[in-house]
């Protein structure tokens, strides 16, 4: 692999990485949940998010969120527009 496309799965796995920090604190979930959240490139390039382990109740958060979010997202029509 180059140096190019190491930095770019670099870059990309350290964005994500920090806007899933974000999403957990925005859940009000305590730091020692996602500090463990770290970036993670393969040796081909690919960019992946490493999340370690959490607690039972923290998952439970984190899914609750997840579920709210999808069933956000299939009640939005095709035009994009909401129903009120």
């Amino acid at each position: 692999m180059d140096m190019q496309t190491y930095r770019d799965g670099r870059k990309q796995a350290e964005d994500a990485a920090e806007a899933l920090r974000e999403a957990l604190a925005a859940l009000g979930l305590p730091e020692r949940v996602w500090s463990s959240v770290r970036p993670m490139v393969t040796h081909s390039g690919n960019a992946y998010v490493h999340l370690g382990m959490v607690r039972a109740d923290a998952a439970v958060k984190m899914a609750e969120a997840m579920q709210a979010a999808a069933e956000a997202v299939e009640q939005v029509p095709a035009g994009g527009d909401r129903q009120a």
